[in-house]
């Protein structure tokens, strides 16, 4: 079975809120929330991957030492396994926007079980829940 290696992103606003976005429509999992990010491409650091995809989904710049790695998620789909280390952020420069047409949610920690999430995604809100 191929591995797929993802990176995805808590970002944490002033007030304790995470950052969701919905998959559009035509991609895999359309509809489903999930954590900012994506994949890592060869050669590259999951830390920056996260900076780049930040960039090019949410047009947000962010640093590698911003980054904190809080866990990860391994999970089987159908036709590949997904690993995908879960970061924190607190700081980062500009206004998080949506630059691919997914809608944007800000949700409480106790809020994050009222969005549909893939499957991988699930186990994380717990960590997060009790982290925050």
């Amino acid at each position: 079975m191929k591995m797929v290696l993802v990176v995805a992103c808590a970002l944490v606003d002033p007030d304790g809120r995470i950052l969701l976005a919905q998959r559009p429509e035509g991609k895999s999992m359309a509809g489903l929330w999930e954590f900012p990010g994506g994949k890592v491409e060869p050669g590259e650091t999951p830390e920056a991957a996260l900076i780049r995809e930040l960039e090019e989904e949410l047009a947000i710049s962010t640093h590698e030492s911003c980054l904190a790695p809080l866990t990860f998620a391994s999970h089987s789909y159908d036709a590949f396994h997904l690993l995908m280390p879960l970061y924190v952020c607190r700081k980062w420069d500009g206004s998080a926007v949506s630059k691919e047409g997914q809608k944007l949610a800000w949700a409480r920690p106790n809020e994050l079980r009222d969005y549909p999430m893939p499957a991988a995604d699930i186990p994380l809100i717990p960590i997060l829940r009790d982290w925050l």
